[in-house]
């Protein structure tokens, strides 16, 4: 069975949640990029919409409950040492209700709300693209 991301290059989603001008991440334990700081996100299921993909990866991981959602990016992460390759729509949020939790230990064990100019390293490729489209923005 093939295997998107390592067999050919799979689809992902991520979303920037912004909560008074702080940006949301979490600490990733599996490659790539374990121990780097991302955004919410993942694969892009058969037949799903990036945008309801980008929702419900966030709700899974965080928690929270997603409102509106804004495009805001599309990146391309290709890791040579862990045979990674992934293509991904990034959106943003401000509109969120409750509280960001750990859903995931496993995966994310640890968050933070970080300000745009102080963010914690070292930042996931994938994060970084989201950070310089908000900085554009």
């Amino acid at each position: 069975m093939s295997l998107p991301g390592i067999d050919f290059p799979g689809v992902g989603t991520g979303l920037a949640i912004l909560r008074d001008g702080k940006l949301l991440l979490y600490r990733r334990t599996r490659p790539p990029e374990a121990g780097h700081w991302n955004i919410v996100g993942g694969k892009v299921d058969h037949m799903e919409h990036s945008m309801q993909a980008a929702r419900r990866e966030a709700e899974e991981e965080s928690g929270l409950e997603i409102g509106s959602l804004e495009f805001l990016a599309i990146s391309e992460q290709i890791f040579d040492s862990d045979r990674h390759h992934w293509i991904s729509v990034i959106y943003k949020t401000t509109d969120i209700s409750g509280e960001a939790r750990v859903m995931e230990p496993e995966k994310l064990p640890e968050f933070g709300w970080f300000a745009l100019d102080d963010l914690p390293a070292p930042l996931s490729r994938f994060a970084a693209d989201a950070v310089r489209a908000l900085a554009s923005a």
